[in-house]
C-alpha cells in the first residue's frame, strides 16, 4: 500500500515562495513517476510537475515552468516542489501523487494513481 503524506503549504502573497515535500512509503516499482497535481475549486485537477523516480527526467506543465522546480531525495523516499514567483492563479489543493510515468504523461495529471491527501495553497494578491 503506498502512502503519500504532503506538507508545506500555507498562505503567501504574490511573488512569494513555498516548498512542499511528500514522504511516500510502502512505494512499489509500478509507480515510476512521483509528482504534484493540483485542483482549484470547480476546476479540473492539473498535474503540475513530474519527476521519473529512476533517473530524475522531469516534467512541468507550461503555466508552472521558469517558477516551479521538482526534485527528489530517493535515500529518504522525498519529493519536494520548490514554487517561487507564486500567482494568485496557482491558489490550489496540492496534491503529492505516484504513477506509471506513461499514465501520467498520457492522462497529464495522475489519475490512476496513488495520491496524498493534499497540502493547501493560497496565494494573494
Amino acid at each position: 500500500q503506498v502512502q503519500l503524506v504532503e506538507s508545506g503549504g500555507g498562505s503567501v502573497q504574490a511573488g512569494g515562495s513555498l516548498r512542499l515535500s511528500c514522504t511516500a512509503s510502502g512505494y512499489t516499482s509500478s509507480s515510476n513517476c512521483m509528482g504534484w497535481f493540483r485542483q482549484a475549486p470547480g476546476k479540473e485537477p492539473e498535474g503540475v510537475a513530474t519527476i521519473f523516480t529512476g533517473g530524475g527526467n522531469t516534467y512541468y506543465a507550461d503555466s508552472v515552468k521558469g517558477r516551479f522546480t521538482i526534485s527528489q531525495d530517493n535515500a529518504k523516499n522525498l519529493v519536494y516542489l520548490q514554487m517561487n514567483s507564486l500567482k494568485p492563479e496557482d491558489t490550489a489543493m496540492y496534491y503529492c501523487a505516484a504513477d506509471l510515468c506513461g499514465s501520467w504523461l498520457e492522462e497529464k495529471w495522475p489519475r490512476g494513481g496513488h495520491w496524498g491527501q493534499g497540502t493547501q495553497v493560497t496565494v494573494s494578491s
